[in-house]
């Protein structure tokens, strides 16, 4: 609906009350409920919006080494601005209307910190270039009998998974819990967020969902939604959901795969496909796919954004470890597709589910537009056999502070997303970096709280 519509809409249906929210670097959503007054006056001038969402990590702990905001510039509100394309009604919450919103500014400015304002950027630029990025994310996650209140009792520890032992693919489990997983499906549907398989993975309690395709921004927007959404479905059911890449130390992580390709700007060409080639791929895939293999090392914080994030990306765990390609081949960092035609991709493996969607579309898409630009020979060959094995063209770092030093130092990545982007991004991972430096973990007591 275009504006006047939405205003018609708001006013026939005598709605009181606007849900509206954004994500912050860590691709957490924060938001508020709004009166529908306060709405329709912010569709002309903005919402002014305190800056401290990007100015504190995960746990609201406020950064003392970023530029952009703190105790200096007084946290003060900044522009936001909701994007009325994104309307939808929350079939779980009374209807309530919808919009994501970010920090774009009419002028074309935008916050350096608003991951979905640089997402915007990027596919604007795909345009420019003649090129319809078509984008979708999947996600694992596991669900446990728990609340908030009994997460908080126990600690984290001896969770209770919504369902026991390994089955990956099972028809029973999913009929055991058939409420929770029809109201996933189903509300997620409503909810404009359309499947396009739901599924058990193999673990305790943890399914898959693999997202329909769009636009690169509204996939990272559908992504962004879907995990909180999930959440929140979840809640109903008196479950948590939990989207970490990696909770328990033995059992698979949690991938957040981005699948991507290239059609031309009527969107009835798939650019990535040609008959000419062995593996259906054109020149300009392969130049893209080129474009990721060189700059992922400059990147990775993107797709692996957490302390976490690495213990996820460890050998014969499901998730990469090189720098690889090949073709059907899950041991590799990037994975090509070719069943046919219309369905000819790339699938990037290195992202787990804790990734903020939109910067791990945003490095996808800008890498692989890196790679065209310069015309990049594929030049890595591709894996034939176990990906892990294959370290002739470099090893993903295995740490978040080896992989922010060299993007926070990388020419690469400042061109790409520019120095104000990269800088505070950077600064907020060595935070977290910080963090989890000062931290006494429970295998430290154990170790040597007696014995030492």
């Amino acid at each position: 609906m275009n504006e006047e519509q939405i205003i018609n809409y708001i006013q026939e249906n005598n709605i009181k009350k606007i849900k509206f929210a954004f994500a912050d670097i860590d691709g957490i959503l924060r938001g508020k409920v709004i009166h529908y007054k306060k709405f329709l006056d912010g569709l002309k001038n903005g919402y002014g919006f305190c800056d401290v969402v990007f100015g504190w990590d995960s746990n609201d702990n406020c950064y003392d080494n970023i530029q952009l905001t703190g105790w200096h510039t007084g946290y003060p509100d900044q522009e936001a601005r909701i994007d009325l394309s994104t309307m939808r009604t929350v079939p779980w919450n009374e209807n309530i209307p919808f919009f994501l919103a970010d920090f774009s500014k009419t002028n074309g400015s935008s916050l350096a910190a608003c991951s979905r304002s640089l997402l915007k950027k990027i596919a604007i630029d795909c345009k420019q270039m003649g090129f319809h990025p078509e984008f979708a994310q999947e996600f694992e996650w596991f669900n446990f009998k728990e609340t908030t209140k009994t997460l908080q009792e126990k600690a984290f520890n001896n969770l209770e998974p919504l369902s026991p032992g390994m089955f990956g693919y099972s028809i029973l489990r999913t009929s055991e819990n058939s409420d929770f997983y029809n109201d996933l499906f189903n509300l997620l549907f409503e909810f404009n967020i359309q499947l396009e398989g739901l599924h058990t993975e193999t673990g305790p309690g943890v399914y898959e969902a693999a997202i329909l395709h769009d636009h690169v921004l509204a996939a990272a927007d559908k992504a962004v939604l879907f995990k909180t959404s999930v959440k929140e479905i979840a809640y109903r059911h008196g479950l948590i959901a939990t989207f970490m890449a990696k909770w328990n130390q033995n059992l698979p992580g949690c991938s957040g795969h981005i699948h991507q390709s290239l059609w031309n700007i009527e969107q009835n060409e798939n650019l990535f496909f040609s008959d000419d080639d062995d593996n259906n791929m054109s020149d300009l895939f392969k130049n893209y796919l080129a474009g990721q293999l060189y700059c992922l090392p400059h990147l990775l914080p993107m797709y692996a954004p957490t302390i976490n994030s690495y213990k996820r990306l460890v050998e014969g765990a499901w998730a990469p470890t090189t720098v690889t390609w090949g073709v059907d081949n899950r041991t590799t960092a990037f994975r090509v597709l070719h069943p046919s035609e219309g369905y000819t991709r790339l699938e990037t493996r290195i992202p787990g589910s804790d990734t903020n969607p939109y910067l791990a579309m945003a490095a996808a898409l800008a890498s692989g537009l890196y790679g065209i630009k310069h015309k990049l020979p594929l030049n890595i060959t591709k894996t034939i056999g176990n990906g892990y094995q294959d370290k002739k063209n470099g090893v993903l770092a295995n740490n978040l502070y080896e992989a922010t030093i060299a993007m926070k130092n990388s020419s690469i990545a400042n061109e790409l997303f520019g120095y104000d982007f990269v800088n505070h991004f950077t600064e907020t991972r060595l935070w977290e970096c910080k963090q989890y430096a000062k931290s006494v973990s429970d295998w430290e007591l154990k170790r040597y709280f007696e014995i030492i």
